[in-house]
């Protein structure tokens, strides 16, 4: 192996799974779920939508319902 590699030369190629990683979605959100988030961006230095995704996919893996409960009429 050698100690140091040339890579001026090197070609660059896109990453074939880059588009099947993430698919992208319109969402409506409230303004202060949004803001939130943006808050957290900035604390995190993470972008907001990333912060969004991850809270998501926690959810996910924590296989976390939704509980609603719609009043009932009288």
């Amino acid at each position: 192996m050698k100690a140091e590699y040339d890579l001026s030369k090197m070609k660059s190629r896109r990453n074939p799974y880059a588009s099947k990683l993430k698919t992208p979605v319109t969402m409506r959100l409230s303004e202060d779920v949004v803001a939130y988030f943006k808050r957290m961006a900035v604390d995190t230095g993470v972008p907001y939508q990333s912060l969004i995704n991850l809270y998501l996919r926690d959810c996910v893996t924590q296989h976390r319902q939704v509980q609603i409960a719609w009043p009932s009429k009288p």
